[in-house]
């Protein structure tokens, strides 16, 4: 699996920390991955919450030039697996894309946890979104990626 989406409600807040993550673990590991984010109902114009590039920022990750992408059914078919914040996330994209059901899962699939959404919540609220974003790739990378690391 090499093209990876990431993908939350406005993609400007969880997807764009999932994104810089996913990408520094690709550089760290010389794994060949794209990645890439969008959202359900994409923030287009808006950047990157500031919240979210903080919490990046202390992770050595600069996600400051974000720009909210658009979910599309070409985005989608270009995708070899799909992670979403959220089980509600999944269904919409089941029902607005059907074709492309079977490649999205929920980021926490494995831990069985959803990551709530921090939008304008307090910076406490990111850090806990971004750790169980953490957790989450960390469970992905153990199932598909451990054997070339």
């Amino acid at each position: 699996m090499k093209n990876i989406l990431i993908v939350c409600l406005g993609n400007i807040c969880r997807s764009p920390m999932g994104e810089g993550l996913l990408k520094q673990f690709a550089i760290d590991n010389s794994l060949p991955l794209q990645v890439s984010s969008a959202g359900i109902t994409a923030m287009v114009g808006h950047p990157a919450d500031p919240k979210a590039i903080e919490i990046m920022k202390k992770r050595d990750i600069d996600i400051s030039q974000h720009a909210p992408t658009q979910l599309t059914q070409e985005l989608l078919r270009q995708m070899d697996l799909v992670l979403v914040m959220e089980e509600w996330q999944k269904k919409e994209i089941g029902c607005l894309f059907p074709s492309s059901y079977g490649k999205v899962h929920r980021l926490g699939k494995w831990g069985n946890f959803e990551i709530p959404d921090p939008y304008r919540k307090p910076i406490e609220q990111f850090e806990a979104s971004c750790q169980l974003i953490e957790q989450g790739l960390r469970d992905w990378q153990e199932r598909l990626w451990s054997k070339h690391v």
